[in-house]
């Protein structure tokens, strides 16, 4: 059965079509432009409520280092209006649509929110739940509601910004929400050393970002992927970011590169490449192109990452690449094979593996999330019950029966 297609134009209708789900106990799926619609378990729902018509920017004040928006605002409108104030969404969202086979540049604050994503910036800058302050929204009770403000502050009880970011739509309907934004950085240059194995990598990335030079990336490409990005023919690739005014990021990248001689021979990024670069791991572009390859993302110790990656490989084959200084593995697995989630998660004792990409019927029977322990498991189905008592929001999106 085809659920119907319900397209609200503004906070009012949201509250409306919600006050009728819960009258008729109708569950409903919630939409932005769909994404990411591929990422958490398929939503069995008899309505879907689409918000790309709550789009738009309705408050921007540059010097104060807020901006408010409809949840269905594009994210490249957002960046286009940031970027001509050089400021910028500090935690550095990803683009994510083409891992999923859908077009680029259709993501939406409001699913950039519910998701939590972050992309490179994150070890330095948080995620994106360290920079909503406030939002509106209608919850499974049909209540419209709003929390938070303008300003970062803090509160007793939940901390309801931070408690939405991550929900994936499973507690609310999110209308308006309002950010924090930061200026961009005037430079960035980007070190580069070549040929490293994983685990030599891992030392270099630690050993940068305990350094004294701020570095805010770094990532490690082993050789198969570092081939896809045209900057290395052949050897796996290390690279790390230093930004902020330019004769500080290129003293800065200099002298990176003068401690880390020891791990090999270095090069230098310019802006223009390093942009392009970093972005292209930011929006999971080696990964894009081939929706049948399911696709993990693990967070681990940055230590255990290359053991992890090791173990896996005695029983799986797949291709990989390291984030947040070696403490988030991505690992894509061959077109259409098993998603593995037992070998996966049985490979690593502390940390936590997120099934990011697989086709619907792996999703379905799989633990997309991580498996919490029994009392965060517990504290998840009250909050749930407190929001969404009857369960008609994204049901099941992140976990069965809920």
């Amino acid at each position: 059965m085809t659920a119907a297609l319900l397209t609200p134009r503004d906070a009012a209708d949201v509250l409306e079509i919600m006050r009728d789900a819960v009258a008729q106990e109708a569950p409903v799926e919630i939409l932005g432009h769909g994404s990411k619609r591929g990422y958490g378990r398929p939503v069995q729902a008899s309505r879907t409520l689409d918000l790309s018509q709550l789009s738009g920017i309705t408050l921007y004040e540059p010097d104060e280092l807020v901006l408010r928006a409809g949840a269905g605002t594009p994210l490249a409108i957002i960046t286009k209006a940031l970027s001509e104030k050089r400021q910028q969404l500090a935690f550095e969202p990803g683009d994510w649509g083409p891992i999923y086979g859908a077009g680029p540049g259709l993501g939406t604050l409001g699913g950039v929110i519910a998701a939590n994503l972050a992309g490179p910036r994150r070890i330095k800058a948080g995620a994106a739940r360290d920079h909503i302050l406030g939002f509106t929204a209608v919850n499974g009770r049909g209540e419209a509601f709003k929390a938070g403000g303008r300003v970062m502050k803090n509160v007793t009880g939940y901390d309801l910004p931070k408690l939405m970011a991550g929900s994936f739509g499973t507690l609310a309907v999110l209308t308006e929400i309002t950010v924090k934004v930061l200026p961009a950085p005037e430079a960035t240059r980007t070190l580069l050393i070549r040929g490293l194995e994983d685990a030599r990598a891992v030392a270099a990335m630690s050993q940068a970002l305990g350094s004294a030079h701020e570095v805010s990336a770094a990532a490690h490409l082993p050789r198969p992927l570092a081939r896809r990005t045209s900057l290395a023919a052949d050897p796996a690739l290390t690279a790390l970011r230093l930004d902020g005014p330019e004769p500080s990021a290129v003293y800065r990248v200099q002298a990176l590169g003068q401690e880390l001689a020891g791990f090999g021979e270095n090069a230098v990024l310019d802006d223009a490449a390093s942009h392009r670069f970093w972005a292209g791991l930011r929006d999971l572009t080696p990964f894009a192109g081939d929706a049948a390859r399911p696709l993990w993302r693990i967070s681990v110790a940055p230590s255990e990452g290359p053991k992890l990656v090791a173990t896996l490989s005695k029983r799986l084959e797949f291709d990989h690449f390291y984030d947040w200084g070696g403490g988030l593995v991505w690992l894509a697995l061959p077109p259409g094979a098993d998603p593995a989630a037992e070998s996966v998660r049985a490979a690593f004792t502390t940390g936590h593996a997120t099934l990011i990409r697989a086709d619907a019927n792996a999703r379905a029977q799989t633990a997309v999330f991580h498996p919490q322990p029994a009392g965060f498991a517990e504290l998840t189905r009250r909050i749930k019950e407190s929001f969404d008592p009857s369960h008609l929001l994204n049901p099941g999106r992140m976990q069965a029966g809920l």
